[in-house]
């Protein structure tokens, strides 16, 4: 079997027997010409799987020779091989989209590794790849089995993501074997978080900071006030759903223009806006809310906005705190507002702090849900990160993190919650006013397996508003969502496969928090 076919034109070709040969020993077909017209007419003649061209040739010139076989075979790898160590002929060449440039006296191994990087690249990471998997894998079980603390969960789910990017970005047959590893690491998860949540309210109820995670109600208290009182000004962009292996892709884009600062946090539970995000902008828990400005906080069962308040709970933590801090507070939801927010951006520097919301994300999420035609554009998770990463590169959002790079401000990204692919239903019964979350409920009387969810039958104790005296919080863990036994077979094939969030899993708690550094060229 051939490793591919190969078109070598040089005009000392026959200088060159002794690396074609070697060619040839390691599986190559080699077709050589000895100037540009034959390899033009070779190339309308046959396909090939790489091309070595010289650049000083007789006739034409390996430049001018090389655009007329990109006209012909505008996707095959092309690989200069040349004398000419001028730096105006190599901008020109790799203007030109070739796929290498090597310098006259070359070395056979030298073309070998050439051909590996631009022929079988794909199959050479896939291998290694999958090999480097398969032998993390017993290692990453035996961490999932020892994590004792939310660091050590982090690292276990940031180990997890790497390997799914990586495997995702290869021809890997591994992935069943990843996702069943996450799942178990999930599952792992949502137990630490059954057995410690209460214990993380109440040190927040105590003032005990050693014992618990960083959590949303105190982004702003240890991530923006430190640099507010630094003289610094600040962005704070909210990505709304923005999940950690989201974030990585999104971080490959921008790389070269910030130093970039990771972490993760804790979102509080329920992971859903209503909750988290107006815990973030206010620097209080839920019933805090309730409780001091209940005209701020909107109960689940009304039809009006949940998220409208964000701007003035903003500003009450800033008073709050004592603070003077001015500030400006946008959201976008389309590509028009967004446009429209980045012709002010002048007026920014005028504040201390800019806060940005960005809905695109969790309107992807809901829009999967809803729509056949964005199910099937977003079939998988790698499939979603990358509609996510589309999403990105052709927005106004990216023209926004281009002028960033070059601005005076120091910019936090971070989102509410991140959402999970549910797959398992859970049979729930509840009356008419339970809320229509999947990943959440809360209601009366609700009824459904406790050994399957974390149940909070205070929700006073975990800071949750209660409506009624009776009503109790249930969480489902892992990929499980809840489902009525009405019309139950319709509905688990509807909603099956979906991306949601409101639950406990790695995806919707453990988020990213991220400090950019613009890097001034």
């Amino acid at each position: 079997m051939s490793n591919g076919r190969l078109l070598w034109a040089d005009d000392e070709i026959e200088l060159l027997k002794g690396h074609i040969l070697f060619l040839k020993m390691k599986g190559y077909e080699v077709t050589t010409v000895s100037n540009g017209v034959d390899a033009i007419e070779a190339c309308r003649q046959q396909s090939f799987d790489l091309i070595l061209l010289d650049e000083i040739m007789p006739g034409l010139s390996g430049l001018e020779a090389l655009k007329e076989i990109k006209a012909i075979q505008p996707t095959t790898p092309i690989v200069m091989v040349t004398k000419n160590e001028e730096e105006n002929i190599m901008d020109q060449a790799i203007g030109s989209q070739i796929a290498d440039y090597l310098i006259k006296p070359v070395h056979p191994k030298q073309i070998l590794l050439s051909l590996k990087k631009c022929i079988h690249k794909k199959e050479i990471v896939t291998s290694v790849t999958q090999s480097g998997y398969q032998q993390s894998f017993t290692d990453i079980a035996t961490q999932i089995d020892n994590c004792l603390t939310v660091d050590d969960w982090i690292e276990t789910y940031k180990r997890l993501t790497r390997w799914e990017l990586e495997l995702s970005g290869s021809d890997s047959n591994m992935s069943d074997m990843l996702t069943m590893q996450k799942n178990e690491a999930n599952n792992g998860f949502g137990k630490f978080v059954r057995n410690h949540y209460m214990e993380w309210m109440e040190a927040i109820r105590s003032g005990n900071k050693t014992d618990r995670p960083l959590m949303s109600h105190e982004i702003f208290k240890n991530r923006i006030f430190p640099l507010l009182d630094q003289k610094q000004k600040v962005l704070l962009i909210v990505i709304d759903n923005l999940r950690y292996d989201q974030w990585r892709m999104l971080s490959e884009e921008i790389g070269d223009m910030f130093d970039i600062e990771e972490d993760l946090y804790m979102s509080i539970l329920p992971t859903a806006t209503q909750y988290a995000r107006n815990a973030i902008f206010s620097g209080l828990m839920p019933t805090q809310i309730q409780q001091m400005f209940p005209s701020l906080w909107v109960d689940e069962g009304k039809d009006e906005g949940k998220n409208l308040n964000e701007a003035e709970l903003i500003h009450m933590q800033i008073e709050r705190y004592r603070r003077h801090d001015t500030f400006s507070y946008d959201k976008i939801n389309d590509s028009q507002s967004a446009a429209k927010v980045f012709e002010r951006r002048r007026e920014w520097t005028q504040h201390d702090l800019c806060v940005m919301v960005i809905n695109f994300i969790d309107m992807l999420s809901h829009a999967r849900t809803e729509s056949k035609m964005v199910r099937e554009l977003a079939h998988n998770e790698n499939a979603y990160r990358n509609i996510t990463l589309s999403w990105f590169r052709h927005s106004s959002i990216y023209e926004l993190f281009k002028w960033l790079s070059t601005s005076e401000f120091q910019v936090i990204l971070t989102t509410d919650h991140g959402s999970i692919r549910v797959a398992k239903p859970l049979k729930i019964i509840g009356d008419r006013n339970t809320n229509s979350n999947l990943r959440y409920k809360l209601g009366k009387n609700l009824k459904f397996n406790p050994k399957q969810v974390l149940e909070i039958k205070n929700p006073g104790n975990a800071f949750l508003p209660a409506p009624n005296l009776s009503t109790s919080y249930v969480f489902a863990t892992g990929d499980s969502f809840f489902a009525y036994p009405n019309n139950y077979n319709y509905y688990v094939s509807y909603y099956k496969d979906t991306f949601q969030h409101g639950g406990i899993s790695m995806e919707e708690m453990l988020i990213p928090l991220i400090k950019l550094k613009p890097r001034k060229r």
